[in-house]
């Protein structure tokens, strides 16, 4: 009986330590020094509303906005359900749906010079990666301005006021996060019929 109370103490003790005290003392802490990442990160439009998180990808199926990778996170874009198609590179399937979204990218974006680049018919692992490269975005300025009425220099102009370089300064690539770029071209010359979403990019 001894041992039994000394244990069941114990057992308390570290289910008020790390399962009360340590969470709140991390909430409270995450609250007072990074409020904005602690509630997810969320991005807002100009009247306030949220509209997603500047982590999780979303899709954007107007013209005048640019739009991310694929993805296979449930119907796509799905924040409960990241993942990937796991379609190996000789399967039939991921082979039909990049020459799909091939067709789609070149019929949409007919002013486009070059090449689609590779990520806008690729989607990343967790399928919810909200960025993509500065050169994918630039690929998509003509489009985006002639969908806005807008010289193409000015959406160029925004691409690389949106751009991050690389972390340190050496670590990774220089990335966009389409939904801050997307918010900031709303910004700057009005947000178009319809609204910022338009419903996910289907794969």
């Amino acid at each position: 009986m001894k041992t039994f109370v000394i244990a069941l103490r114990a057992t308390l003790v570290t289910l008020v330590l790390t399962g009360l005290l340590y969470p709140l003392g991390m909430t409270a802490l995450a609250q007072l020094l990074f409020p904005a990442a602690a509630n997810g990160s969320l991005a807002h439009d100009e009247s306030g509303q949220v509209v997603g998180s500047r982590l999780i990808g979303q899709g954007f199926g107007n013209p005048a906005y640019f739009q991310p990778r694929p993805s296979a996170a449930g119907n796509g874009y799905d924040g409960t359900a990241s993942g990937g198609s796991n379609f190996g590179p000789t399967s039939a399937k991921l082979r039909e749906r990049v020459q799909a979204d091939l067709a789609r990218l070149q019929k949409d974006n007919p002013e486009a010079r070059g090449p689609a680049p590779v990520e806008l018919v690729t989607a990343s692992g967790s399928g919810l990666d909200p960025q993509i490269s500065p050169q994918a975005a630039m690929w998509q300025v003509p489009r985006v301005a002639r969908a806005r009425g807008v010289s193409p220099e000015r959406v160029a102009g925004a691409v690389k006021e949106s751009t991050s370089g690389r972390d340190l300064g050496f670590l990774g690539e220089a990335t966009v996060n389409v939904l801050e770029l997307n918010l900031m071209l709303d910004r700057q010359f009005g947000q178009p019929l319809p609204g910022l979403h338009s419903g996910p990019v289907a794969n």
